[in-house]
């Protein structure tokens, strides 16, 4: 068809992968529409680890070429987002408790060839882990795995004593539910239509083009969308999606995991995460947070349905509590959690015994019966870039004439800067806006990079930059996220363009609700 109306591609999903494929395809010249139910990163997306890690345990399942591919996209995106991302070292205490999850394949080779290590995670067998872990991909800003001497380094004093010896390692941190916000905004600045709050209704297709039908949930207002092709990057609707809305009839379908997150008050004063491995075989990690709390998670539950909202269950907050208090010489208490998080982890259902050793490969298939249906099945966040790109390959085989790969090395939106150079914008920042508080430059150069300055455009004083909300919230700022980020709740800033809800109390969280109720819908603030 050649009607202008058409676009190459409709993405249902406004996920890290649908946000991914978008820009990736906008930036090949391709016309984009995206519809998301919800926020940007309402689901899983904004409820991860917040890793850009190769998955040091995956090891064990054989997966060596996904581990591969992300620890090798590690460095990739730290350089595109060096505001959002940052490198992390990881202290994996040692001791000779440490157990295999049973149904590993590491696990059932040691128990075959070596029966006396029945279950055993030996130290030589963790360095071995982590030799490959540093050679499986290709570090250029990363330094290499060390022993630790947790007797005399200061990551063993909150460590109980019967931890004597660490081995350190690698990773880096990403602020999740930003990563796709640039991810839209990078696409919408590259020609993509972003639909946020918009629910597909159905879509079916003709012999060339699909018909889709949406509903923008603040207007009540239903259109209709044609394109050549559609893309289903529904996270843990997306079979749901393909058969209920989609109309199709397949077999695939995905395995919903529950991994859930608590949050503590800062329980230790060193930068670095720790990785703690149970007498069951499972791991966790307690990560430094917003500066002032401590992040621990997460676990694996099979979850029931996509309707079901995840939440971190009773049952999973004492099991973290006391996974930690394993760990750490001041035990910890469910009464120490100030806050929970909890997202649904669509992992492509390959018939795995448990949900801890279901894939985290991602799975696209094509159906090109009639007009092109591409359906992306699992996936995980540090690999989001290389879905896209071959996302682009499957739609670059219907949709003849699309151009080559082009992200790599492309920097996000407010992150074209060296990784380095973070401390030297925190410091300008500073200078430029004398009446800002530490905190605050280094919050806004975390969250906006460059465009902090845009964010703060002429502001001479504080008072330049309107309403005070609390935790260093400003009417410009909240302005400037509504034009610029598609915030249209309160919730939408404090809980996804942010993490600042844990900073304010029910009278501030009430008044930035108010106030981007207000602005959205054009009222005086």
């Amino acid at each position: 068809m050649n009607d202008p109306k058409i676009t190459d591609l409709f993405i249902i999903g406004g996920g890290i992968n649908g946000c991914g494929i978008a820009r990736d395809a906008a930036g090949r010249g391709l016309s984009v529409t995206l519809a998301e139910m919800n926020d940007l990163a309402s689901a899983t997306s904004s409820a991860s680890t917040k890793l850009f890690h190769g998955g040091l345990r995956y090891l064990e399942y054989f997966e060596f070429r996904l581990v591969r591919e992300a620890l090798i996209e590690r460095e990739v995106l730290l350089r595109a987002m060096p505001h959002i991302s940052w490198p992390m070292r990881f202290v994996l205490p040692f001791h000779r408790d440490m157990r295999f999850d049973g149904d590993t394949p590491t696990s059932k080779l040691l128990t075959t060839f070596m029966p006396w290590m029945r279950g055993r995670r030996p130290a030589w067998l963790i360095r071995l882990g982590l030799f490959l872990y540093d050679s499986l991909g290709k570090r250029g800003i990363l330094p290499g795995t060390r022993t630790v001497d947790l007797t005399t380094d200061p990551a063993g004093k909150p460590l109980k004593n019967k931890f004597k010896k660490a081995f350190e390692y690698s990773d880096c941190w990403v602020e999740d539910a930003r990563l796709v916000v640039l991810n839209a905004r990078d696409a919408a600045a590259r020609g993509a239509r972003i639909m946020t709050h918009t629910e597909v209704l159905s879509a079916h297709r003709k012999a060339d083009y699909w018909v889709v039908t949406v509903k923008d949930h603040a207007s009540g207002e239903v259109t209709e969308h044609h394109a050549r092709m559609l893309v289903n990057a529904g996270g843990p609707w997306v079979a749901n999606l393909l058969r209920q809305k989609l109309g199709q009839n397949s077999r695939e379908t995905v395995r919903l995991v529950r991994g859930s997150h608590i949050v503590v008050p800062k329980l230790f004063d060193h930068g670095r995460c720790y990785f703690f491995q149970g007498e069951d075989g499972r791991i966790i990690f307690a990560i430094p947070y917003e500066e002032d709390f401590t992040l621990i998670g997460t676990t694996d539950a099979d979850h029931p349905d996509p309707e079901t909202a995840p939440q971190c269950t009773p049952d999973e907050q004492k099991y973290l509590v006391d996974f930690a208090s394993q760990y750490f010489e001041k035990p910890l208490n469910q009464s120490d959690i100030v806050w929970t998080y909890s997202g649904v982890r669509p992992l492509y259902d390959d018939g795995a015994s448990s949900a801890t050793a279901a894939t985290r490969e991602y799975v696209l298939t094509l159906d090109q019966a009639q007009a092109p249906l591409l359906n992306v099945f699992g996936g995980k966040i540090t690999t989001y870039r290389k879905l896209a790109e071959a996302a682009l390959a499957k739609i670059g085989a219907a949709l003849p004439g699309v151009s080559g790969n082009w992200t790599a090395g492309v920097p996000m939106p407010g992150g074209d800067f060296a990784v380095e150079d973070v401390s030297k914008l925190t410091a300008k920042l500073a200078r430029d806006y004398p009446f800002l508080s530490a905190y605050a430059t280094r919050r806004l150069i975390r969250a906006y990079g460059l465009e902090a300055w845009e964010v703060l455009g002429d502001a001479r004083t504080a008072a330049d930059l309107g309403e005070d909300f609390g935790a260093t919230i400003t009417a410009r700022e909240l302005d400037w996220v509504i034009a610029h980020e598609w915030v249209r709740t309160g919730e939408d800033f404090l809980l996804r363009r942010t993490k600042l809800n844990l900073r304010l109390d029910d009278a501030q969280r009430a008044a930035v609700n108010t106030y981007v109720a207000r602005h959205v819908a054009g009222l005086p603030a």
